[in-house]
């Protein structure tokens, strides 16, 4: 693999982990690989594998970002701004609210369809 390209993935792996907050030793644990071998990503001496990729996207790695400097496409892009707010409402309520929330939408859905 050429230098330049382990040099970016490195840098956009750095990246990610400090957007998740992680030190470098937790990272390399989620993916059960050594520190030193985390620590030589991160400089570009080496690229990590795809194991380990696919075990970081399941901690909130975006490993298209990291593997193509390009962002993953979120759903919450293509949502209109009322859709939006209706999100951002569901996520900061309680429990209770939340429910609630499901059973309006759920009994709303059944009378369109129903």
């Amino acid at each position: 693999m050429d230098e330049k390209i382990r040099l970016s993935i490195g840098a956009r792996l750095r990246e990610e982990r400090e957007r998740l907050g992680m030190s470098q030793t937790a990272f390399a644990e989620l993916g059960d690989v050594s520190l030193r071998a985390e620590q030589d990503w991160e400089r570009g001496n080496s690229a990590p594998k795809a194991d380990f990729l696919a075990v970081a996207a399941t901690h909130g790695v975006d490993v298209l970002y990291v593997l193509t400097g390009q962002r993953t496409p979120t759903p919450t892009a293509s949502l209109s701004q009322e859709q939006q707010a209706l999100l951002d409402n569901y996520d900061h309520a309680d429990e209770e609210g939340r429910a609630a929330a499901r059973r309006v939408l759920s009994s709303l859905a059944k009378q369109k369809t129903g």
